[in-house]
């Protein structure tokens, strides 16, 4: 303990902070907290994320599932009461090309899907796609 000069920590080298892994099991335990219509609609999104880039890892942040490349953000779906929201974190580069975005603010942007109204899965993909080429991945 320094008690007289300022205390100083060095570290040796670069050292990335921690992630806790994300187990199947909890991805799943995300599906089997939902409602079934929530369940089926935050399915289809999944499959059609991990359909148009199966590289990307799956977490569950914030009590969203979140789609993860290599540190950063790049999906996630988000519950609500009437509808599910598949959020694209660089969104707002996306604006464009995708009209069916919507919000407001620096970066994000989300499609809402009604439960129990099919996802629009080509769109979801391709939504996928041009997000990580727009991150230049």
């Amino acid at each position: 303990m320094c008690v007289n000069a300022p205390c100083r920590i060095y570290f040796s080298g670069f050292s990335p902070m921690r992630r806790p892994l994300q187990s199947p099991a909890l991805i799943s335990a995300f599906f089997d907290s939902l409602r079934p219509e929530q369940r089926d609609t935050a399915q289809a999104m999944q499959q059609a994320i991990l359909g148009a880039a199966p590289h990307l890892r799956q977490e569950v942040k914030w009590g969203n599932l979140c789609f993860v490349n290599d540190r950063d953000n790049v999906m996630a779906i988000v519950l609500h009461k009437a509808n599910a929201h598949l959020q694209v974190f660089n969104g707002v580069l996306l604006m464009g090309e995708f009209p069916e975005l919507e919000g407001a603010g620096r970066g994000m942007r989300h499609i809402k899907t009604r439960y129990r109204i099919p996802v629009n899965e080509q769109l979801v993909r391709e939504l996928t796609q041009a997000c990580l080429r727009a991150w230049g991945r």
